[in-house]
């Protein structure tokens, strides 16, 4: 019945696309990816909340605290029995891989991860893994515009699109927040989009958060009710605030690398390593109760009246209403953020920084504010700067400015906060920037050159391959040849330029026509002038496995048009400058999307 029901939809949609002009096609595909990937959101929504609010339940009944440290450790290892044994031993985790289909991958992305991501991250999170939902939403939703291009054969262009479709949908599901859908989209992965691909994208954004508000429970959203009028003579409080977040955000993405390289490093089987992770991610969550699952629930706990209900049901719960051991716990949580989610993702969980980042945002406004509140020094509005924070640290961790404010104007319900979000959001963005060149997400594809960044040329020179340009086909000399040979082969050639090799194609130098042109009227001069007299040694050397930006640089740097290639030590042949351009022309045409 349900295979019937696709093939069904799946016939209509292969009709409309004869009918329909590829625009008009494609503005029906982003509606359709966009309803997918709310679907998707819904899912792993629901299902996490379930889970705490049953948690939470059975806690407040039992006032155990260790039930919140026994559930992440089930969930991480489910986690890993499906990766080994349902999905084939392997899955990639956080949006970088959505980079790294985009850049290098033609923009395909497995089948599997339209399903992989909701079961494993359900699992993770939705049990009590420290992590977020937003990355595995996001994955999906790609996947979905990934493959649905991939079924009705759409060029690379749109594949491009309609994953930037699926993105924007996820996003503005899990906030009913279609704007900044849109923006996380463009910022973080269609970092080369023109105006006119907009459409699609908020079609898509739109279509998502109508169809997560009409179906999806509101408590299940991270939505705010309170928040206080903003006051222009905070502003100096909320430059602070901007440079807090950001040093917070370079401490994040610093030691989130640093958990994630011990536990690769780590050479335990996948199941003795979750077990590891997750019985340290226990301990950590018995004492610190709020690092369990997405944690929305505190963030909104924390922008209301009363903070110190997270003192309750845990260690320090006779200390409820001493505000100095809420302030620490707080700051001990936030720093503690980190650790807990590195270690989540690193022994095996699924999920994505996201989440992290709104909540040690939330938690660092919470803590400076009321820093200043109670040593007298002024009388912050605690709820503005709890949600300011948020944008803070988004903007910080993930270098998407745009995307931090909107989102956080949107879930608060207005823009009464504009001018606070776009003071914090900027600073912490330019500090996060001067300490960390690439954003979380993006550091180690870049390093290795497998994503796009905000550089235009480096992303297209990226795509292309070095060897795929060589020519291979040069005539070449050698010593023991005079110059009546070599302007005989310039008579009968289109070549300016020759390698002189010797019998086991070892370079020995390079011939240009330029070098020889006032020689060759000479007949004297052709006939008893040696090769070896006019051969220059070559000024550089290019290899296969250099990329196109090591490329172009050298010709950059020698200001010359063509640079022998050697592979395996010897004579491979050469890449001309101007056949390197044509090249960077023609992929700068099939990828702009327009």
């Amino acid at each position: 019945m349900f295979k019937k029901l696709i093939y069904k939809i799946e016939s209509i949609i292969a009709w409309s696309q004869t009918k329909l002009t590829n625009k008009q096609f494609i503005f029906l595909s982003s509606v359709l990816v966009g309803i997918s990937a709310a679907f998707a959101v819904i899912i792993l929504k629901s299902f996490a909340h379930k889970v705490f609010s049953i948690a939470t339940s059975v806690n407040g009944i039992l006032k155990l605290s260790f039930i919140n440290s026994i559930l992440p450790i089930v969930g991480i290892l489910l986690t890993v029995f499906v990766v080994k044994k349902i999905l084939g031993g392997s899955i990639e985790k956080g949006t970088s891989q959505i980079l790294y289909a985009v850049a290098k991958k033609a923009s395909i992305i497995p089948k599997k991860q339209m399903y992989a991501q909701i079961v494993t991250s359900s699992l993770t999170v939705g049990l009590g893994g420290s992590a977020g939902l937003e990355s595995p939403i996001v994955i999906t939703g790609a996947a979905f515009g990934s493959n649905y291009a991939q079924r009705y054969k759409l060029s690379y262009k749109d594949r491009t699109l309609l994953i930037g479709c699926g993105v924007a949908a996820g996003i503005a599901a899990a906030f009913n927040a279609p704007i900044a859908g849109v923006l996380f989209a463009i910022e973080v992965l269609l970092v080369d989009v023109s105006i006119s691909a907009f459409t699609p994208i908020m079609i898509a954004a739109a279509t998502g958060a109508l169809v997560s508000a009409i179906t999806l429970d509101e408590n299940v959203l991270l939505t705010f009710s309170e928040e206080q009028s903003f006051n222009y003579h905070n502003i100096p409080y909320y430059v602070l605030l901007g440079l807090f977040t950001g040093f917070i955000a370079v401490y994040y993405s610093r030691n989130f690398q640093r958990v994630e390289h011990f536990f690769t490093r780590l050479r335990f089987k996948p199941y003795k390593k979750a077990l590891f992770g997750a019985s340290i991610l226990a301990v950590i969550i018995f004492v610190f109760p709020t690092l369990f699952g997405e944690g929305y629930e505190s963030i909104r706990t924390l922008s209301e009246n009363d903070p110190g209900k997270l003192l309750e049901n845990t260690l320090f719960s006779d200390f409820r209403n001493n505000t100095w051991v809420l302030i620490i716990f707080i700051g001990l949580t936030m720093m503690l953020k980190v650790f807990a989610t590195g270690i989540t993702l690193g022994s095996g969980g699924n999920g994505g920084n996201f989440a992290p980042s709104l909540f040690l945002g939330s938690y660092a406004g919470f803590v400076f504010s009321k820093t200043l509140n109670t040593i007298g020094l002024t009388h912050l509005p605690i709820s503005n700067f709890t949600l300011v924070g948020m944008a803070g640290i988004l903007s910080g961790l993930f270098h998407a400015p745009l995307t931090a404010i909107f989102l956080i104007a949107e879930i608060t319900g207005g823009y009464d906060l504009m001018i606070p979000l776009m003071i914090v959001s900027s600073i912490s963005f330019a500090i996060s920037k001067k300490f960390e060149k690439h954003s979380l997400d993006v550091k180690n594809l870049a390093r290795k050159g497998q994503a796009f960044t905000n550089n235009k040329d480096t992303n297209i020179l990226s795509t292309l391959e070095t060897e795929k340009i060589i020519q291979t086909d040069y005539i070449t000399i050698t010593l023991d040849q005079n110059l009546e040979k070599l302007v005989d082969l310039i008579s009968h050639s289109n070549q300016v330029i020759f390698a002189v090799i010797d019998k086991d194609k070892k370079l020995l130098g390079i011939v240009h026509f330029n070098d020889i042109r006032e020689i060759i009227f000479s007949n004297f001069k052709v006939k008893y002038t040696p090769v070896e007299e006019v051969m220059v040694p070559p000024i550089e050397i290019v290899y296969p496995s250099d990329n196109m930006e090591t490329v172009m640089e050298k010709f950059e740097k020698t200001k010359v048009n063509y640079l022998p290639v050697l592979k395996n030590g010897k004579y491979f042949g050469f890449i001309s400058k101007a056949s390197a351009l044509e090249a960077y022309r023609e992929k700068l045409k099939a990828m702009t999307i327009e």
